[in-house]
């Protein structure tokens, strides 16, 4: 693997030549990977979730390398990221993901490969294109890319309209082997787009997941499909998937109002450009009284808070994602007709509300999940043009996988957490300085520097 990394390092731009000296390289029989184990699901059995350590079940192993099969391909990994998925995976919760990998080894002989008594997980990646299979066109040995993690089979017409609605639609290094938290992953074609080339290799990495989920959930007509002048209320704002929300917001002409839990979070919320913030803990939020009851007392103070921040207005689209804590206050402080967009629930996936505050004032709720790959490209193509900017709080090596995803499960992150695979250093992969240059302060500002 040593040749391949230093071939990306000191890289031309893609080049007949370049892509020539790429498809010599001789791939590994095998790569370190991060790995769960089926023979270890039930280590956590008993603890709540917050004492579920991914320190414990996140193993870096060499595992095989794959064998590619028709439109796929094969990528040398320079860098990935973490993702709530990925926290999901290693805490076995709410199911283990060895229960997805099964299913999905029933449906081809070629799907069989991802059945394994291990799970390579991550759903993000930036890297370098070393193989394709049969039946791809677009992508050649040699290309920078980053991946979406949607894989799809499109068989079923329920696909052809929006690639989300396919029967058979999968998230990569979640519900399927050979993620993006190793030294090469296994994908399908139709999950690469262009690496944007003003960004270090980690830079690169960190969006993918949470940028292209926020553009479906809050810009794309599967969405909430936010106009200009709309009141956003987005929680967790300086978060993955908040951040990215922030700057969609700001971008589109929206108005965004962030809820985050500390004063450093609100610093990052303001650094976006976001002028309406909410420190949630400084003014003592508490949506439950106990486990089991609400106080809507609550949620009219959190709504009049809003309607200070906003001159009167109450929220037009209220980007959820906490989920059980904060889903009753999302549907009370909607305005009349408005909309609430809902995707994960890092909370808790059983929510309440009150339904009189849904049907008699006419809002909706919208549930949203990850992006098909035109939205996807959408959302790379502001990152490519710089006009979003990747949101990273830390980086780790792969061998520290389990501290980054223990990282975001207690949730003292801000932004995303970086994972370098095969990359050795940060700052690398920057093709267009001149890009970068013009827009290395936000980059920096956004990275917390």
């Amino acid at each position: 693997m040593k040749d391949i990394v230093e071939a990306i390092i000191t890289a031309l731009p893609p080049s007949d030549a370049r892509r020539a000296e790429f498809a010599q390289f001789e791939i590994p029989e095998s790569y370190r990977g991060t790995v769960v184990r089926r023979d270890e699901t039930a280590m956590f059995e008993g603890l709540p979730s917050r004492e579920k350590d991914p320190r414990r079940s996140l193993h870096l192993d060499e595992v095989p390398t794959p064998a590619l099969g028709p439109g796929e391909a094969l990528v040398a990994v320079m860098a990935s990221s973490v993702n709530y998925n990925t926290v999901w995976t290693s805490i076995f919760e709410p199911v283990p993901t060895f229960d997805f990998l099964s299913r999905y080894g029933r449906t081809s002989p070629l799907a069989a490969r991802h059945d394994q008594p291990y799970h390579v997980v991550g759903s993000d990646l930036a890297g370098v294109v070393l193989r394709t299979g049969p039946g791809v066109h677009v992508w050649s040995p040699g290309d920078e890319v980053v991946a979406h993690c949607l894989s799809v089979e499109l068989e079923s017409a329920d696909g052809h309209n929006d690639t989300m609605l396919d029967p058979e639609q999968r998230i990569w290094g979640f519900e399927t082997n050979f993620g993006g938290l190793a030294e090469l992953a296994l994908v399908k074609a139709n999950q690469l787009m262009p690496k944007p080339a003003h960004l270090a290799w980690e830079e690169a990495a960190a969006p993918g997941l949470v940028n292209s989920t926020a553009y479906r959930q809050l810009v794309s007509a599967n969405g909430a499909a936010m106009k200009q002048g709309d009141v956003v209320l987005i929680w967790g704002a300086s978060g993955g998937l908040g951040s990215f929300a922030t700057q969609l917001a700001l971008r589109g002409g929206a108005i965004p109002v962030c809820v985050v839990s500390s004063p450093d979070r609100a610093r990052l919320c303001r650094a976006l450009g976001a002028e309406l913030v909410i420190d949630r803990a400084a003014e003592g939020y508490r949506f439950w009284r106990d486990e089991h009851t609400q106080d809507p007392k609550e949620w009219q103070r959190f709504g009049r808070r809003i309607r200070e921040l906003t001159g009167g207005d109450d929220p037009d689209i209220v980007f959820e994602h906490p989920g059980r804590e904060t889903f009753g206050a999302s549907v009370y402080v909607a305005r009349r007709g408005g909309t609430i967009v809902t995707c994960a629930s890092t909370t808790g996936f059983q929510h309440e509300f009150d339904n009189r505050y849904l049907w008699m004032n006419l809002k909706r709720i919208i549930g949203t999940h990850f992006a098909n790959y035109r939205e996807a490209w959408q959302a790379n193509r502001l990152l490519e043009r710089a006009m979003i900017h990747p949101t990273l709080s830390r980086v780790y090596p792969l061998a520290e996988t389990g501290q980054a995803a223990w990282d975001v499960h207690r949730n003292v992150h801000q932004g995303k957490v970086g994972v370098l695979c095969l990359a050795p250093s940060e700052g690398l992969g920057v093709r267009d300085q001149q890009l970068r240059a013009r827009h290395l302060t936000a980059i920096n500002r956004f990275r917390g520097v």
